[in-house]
């Protein structure tokens, strides 16, 4: 059986799930190996954060596809198993109870792993993460009990939880090592906006401290100590600093690692018969120029589609531009693009950003390298027009309201 499996996916989230749903929509019918370490098979993860841990979200509708579905299509799906080694020149995977799996091609969606604290007292019950679907359940039971909580990192998981636990009505205090939430990611303008929304909403917003120890008391965290030797008490810590691409597969097999497994624009890594797709490929973009490692749900959903039809030896790339969304309290915003920080050297603002209905658009030497909508909807086409058509654009125009952004971008009216 090992021997006829044609292809083998690693990794059993939305890249894994979407690739082989990919293979059998382009028509292929041989064998396919849907490997995942969960229990659960593949969901989507933006709820985690958002619906699902509101309690607006059911359960069931975070699944990617029905249960009944892998086995109507024929895939393979392995949940509870775990890869343990790649053997590129064998063409067999090792799983952890030492059976091989062969493959004629392996696509690997990884994906990536929380950042773990360090500091004394890191390991003690009520420090939680969150990157599972138990670890949602988790913090779900902890924001039922609780009264107060710290959440250590002001990125967009950190404040996607401090917006759901004050809306369960749970004390919050946020701790940023920088000097406002997303400073490095959207720039002074706007974070302020977020640290505002925040404030306003009742959290306890601290920016520029760093934590000393997670305190406690028989073996449960009871509080967060600074290293100006303030103490913040709290009935479960949250930790959120980021997230590491999963690549320890990759570089033990000798395929090319850096920042995530390097691929090409075709989502290829270093063994032309081994792609890799979603937060742990670090993809050469067309569009841009440069290999980026984008780690949004939209990246996942997409990018797997573009790796299945290149296994399936089709002449195509993955030119999307990068995408995400996030909500918290009554801010919706999606962005759209791609800004580095020190990449642009203007921003232009359309809209009243006073009652958060705006857009921000980040320049480079008139160019639009992203744009982000709050609270203002479908515009994310002539956002991404704007983008992706190099064209430089007069910043007064931009932010004129008057003036439609399909007209900028230079799209025909009424096409989006």
């Amino acid at each position: 059986m090992a021997a006829n499996t044609a292809f083998v996916i690693v990794g059993a989230g939305l890249a894994g799930a979407k690739a082989a749903q990919t293979f059998r929509d382009e028509g292929f019918d041989g064998p396919i190996a849907l490997l995942g370490e969960e229990s659960e098979r593949p969901y989507e993860r933006p709820p985690l954060s958002k619906g699902y841990l509101l309690g607006k979200d059911e359960r069931e509708t975070l699944y990617v596809h029905p249960s009944q579905w892998y086995a109507e299509h024929d895939v393979d799906l392995r949940p509870g198993t775990t890869v343990t080694a790649i053997d590129p020149a064998a063409h067999e995977v090792t799983l952890a109870d030492g059976s091989r799996v062969g493959y004629a091609k392996l696509l690997l969606t990884t994906g990536s792993s929380p950042r773990r604290l360090s500091t004394p007292g890191a390991g003690l019950d009520g420090v939680l993460y969150l990157r599972r679907l138990a670890d949602s359940d988790r913090i779900k039971e902890a924001l039922a009990s609780a009264s107060r909580i710290v959440v250590i990192g002001a990125g967009w998981i950190g404040l996607e939880t401090a917006a759901a636990a004050r809306a369960a009505g749970v004390e919050v205090t946020v701790l940023e090592r920088s000097e406002l939430p997303l400073l490095h990611v959207l720039g002074r303008e706007v974070a302020q906006i977020f640290a505002d929304l925040h404030t306003e909403h009742g959290t306890d917003l601290r920016c520029g401290v760093q934590v000393a120890e997670i305190t406690g008391a028989d073996g449960r965290a009871n509080g967060v100590l600074l290293t100006d030797g303030r103490r913040i008490d709290a009935d479960a810590v949250i930790v959120g600093i980021g997230i590491t691409p999963t690549t320890r597969l990759a570089e033990a097999a000798g395929l090319d690692v850096d920042n995530g497994i390097r691929v090409d624009a075709r989502l290829r890594t270093s063994h032309p018969d081994i792609h890799a797709a979603g937060d742990v490929a670090n993809a050469f973009h067309p569009l841009l120029g440069q290999h980026i490692r984008v780690e949004h749900w939209a990246n996942a959903l997409n990018q797997p589609q573009v790796a299945a039809k290149a296994m399936l030896g089709q002449d195509v790339t993955y030119d999307r531009v990068p995408y995400f969304f996030t909500d918290q309290y009554d801010l919706g915003m999606e962005y759209t693009g791609y800004a580095e920080p020190g990449a642009y050297d203007q921003m232009v603002f359309r809209g009243r950003t006073d009652t958060r209905e705006f857009m921000a658009f980040w320049l480079a030497g008139g160019r639009v390298l992203a744009g982000m909508n709050v609270n203002v909807w479908d515009v994310t086409d002539p956002i991404r027009d704007l983008v992706t058509s190099g064209r430089t654009v007069a910043a007064n125009e931009l932010a004129d309201t008057d003036v439609p952004l399909t007209h900028i971008a230079g799209r025909p009216a009424g096409t989006g």
